[in-house]
C-alpha cells in the first residue's frame, strides 16, 4: 500500500478544497492536517506536500486528480470491499476503517443508521457525522448504543439511562443537533442471566451502502486494533439492515433515549 492509498477519495477532496480556499496552507503542517486525517497519515501527507514546493492551485489540482483515481479504483473493484484496521504490510490493498467511516458519515444526505457496542473518543470519531447533520438539517440519524449495568449495581434503569444520556451529550457527541438514540432495555436487567448486549456493529447510509464490521466507534478500533469489516454497496441489503432495526424500534424492543433540557431523540 502506497502513502496515497491510505486516503479515501473524500479525504483528499476535502484537503484539496481547504488548500484551494485558503483554509490550509499549500504546505500544511501535520498538526493543521489533524482535522482531516489521523496523526500518522497527517505526518506523511505534510511531508509529501512539503517536498513538492508547489502553489496552492497546483497542489489542490494534484490532490483532486489523486482523489478521482482513488474513486475510479474503488468503483472498479466491485460492490464489496474489505475494510481493515491493523498493521499494514506489502501487498495489502484493503480500505482503512477510519477512512471508510469518515467517508460514509461525510457523504450522507438522507439517513444514517450507526449501531455499536462501545463509544469512546466520540468527539473525534463521530465528528464527520455531526458535521453532516449540521449541513443537512433533514438528515435522519439513528444510533443504537449499548448501555450496561456494572456488576453489583442496583441503580434503577431510569437513572442509569439518564446518566448515559448526559455523558453521551457531554463527552461523546460533538454536534449541536442530537441524533435519535436507541438502546435495548434488556441490557439493564438486574439479574445477570437476563441481560443482553448490543454487540452488533454496522453503519447504513442512505439505504444504499452498509458497513458491517467488528470495529466500535472508538479511536483504537478505527486506527490501531485488528478489526475486519465488509463495505457493501447494495441498496437491497442496506435497506434490509435499516428495516430490521426500524422494526425493532417500532415493536418497542429498542427504546428511545431521552436527553435532558427538553430535547428528546
Amino acid at each position: 500500500m502506497t502513502g496515497w492509498d491510505r486516503f479515501s477519495a473524500s479525504d483528499l477532496q476535502a484537503i484539496a478544497g481547504a488548500i484551494r480556499e485558503g483554509r490550509l496552507a499549500p504546505q500544511p503542517s501535520a498538526m493543521a492536517l489533524h482535522g482531516y486525517c489521523e496523526p500518522e497519515r497527517a505526518q506523511w501527507l505534510a511531508k509529501a506536500l512539503g517536498a513538492m514546493q508547489a502553489s496552492a492551485s497546483t497542489l489542490a489540482e494534484l490532490l483532486e486528480l489523486v482523489a478521482q483515481e482513488r474513486a475510479r479504483v474503488a468503483a472498479a473493484r466491485g460492490s464489496i470491499d474489505v475494510v481493515w484496521t491493523g498493521p499494514e504490510v506489502a501487498g495489502m490493498h484493503n480500505r482503512e476503517t477510519g477512512a471508510v467511516m469518515r467517508e460514509l458519515f461525510s457523504s450522507a444526505k438522507q439517513s444514517v443508521l450507526a449501531v455499536g457496542y462501545a463509544i469512546h473518543q466520540g468527539q473525534e470519531v463521530l465528528a464527520p457525522l455531526a458535521a453532516s447533520m449540521d449541513r443537512h438539517p433533514d438528515l435522519e440519524v439513528r444510533m443504537v448504543v449499548d448501555i450496561q449495568r456494572a456488576f453489583g449495581d442496583t441503580t434503577c434503569e431510569h437513572d442509569l439511562v439518564a446518566r448515559y444520556a448526559a455523558e453521551f451529550r457531554r463527552e461523546q457527541w460533538p454536534g449541536a443537533t442530537l441524533p435519535a438514540v436507541f438502546y435495548d432495555p434488556r441490557s439493564l436487567a438486574v439479574e445477570m442471566e437476563q441481560r443482553s448486549s448490543m454487540h452488533a456493529k454496522c453503519v447504513v447510509v442512505d439505504r444504499s451502502v452498509a458497513l458491517v464490521t467488528s470495529a466500535n466507534f472508538t479511536a483504537a478500533a478505527q486506527q490501531r486494533n485488528f478489526e475486519l469489516g465488509l463495505l457493501v454497496r447494495d441498496a437491497d441489503l442496506a435497506g434490509t439492515v435499516w428495516d430490521h432495526f426500524d422494526a425493532l424500534v417500532r415493536a418497542g424492543v429498542l427504546r428511545s433515549l431521552t436527553f435532558g433540557g427538553g430535547q428528546s431523540s
